[in-house]
């Protein structure tokens, strides 16, 4: 999605709320309430995309040993090093 958030007042929303589907296939759609962003309406394709950039999220006991490895023995890129200054 790369047009701008529309936001559009929750009745307004309710009395054209075919419209506001429509344009929530190709921008997100912020529902306000007094002037205040409450809710976005998004296409199901921005949905589920968003929904496959969830996190897997386990605790460092439950990890493979071969993950907690190649963890362990990871080296910055050189690339990196221009960021030492940042840390020292």
């Amino acid at each position: 999605m790369s047009e701008p958030m529309l936001k559009v007042g929750a009745a307004e929303a309710q009395r054209n709320f075919g419209l506001y589907q429509d344009k929530a296939l190709v921008q997100p759609v912020a529902i306000t309430r007094n002037g205040r962003p409450r809710t976005v309406m998004i296409s199901i394709e921005e949905y589920e995309r968003l929904k496959r950039r969830d996190r897997q999220v386990m605790r460092s006991e439950d990890m493979p040993q071969d993950l907690a490895d190649a963890i362990l023995h990871a080296e910055p890129s050189e690339e990196s090093k221009r960021y030492d200054h940042e840390v020292r």
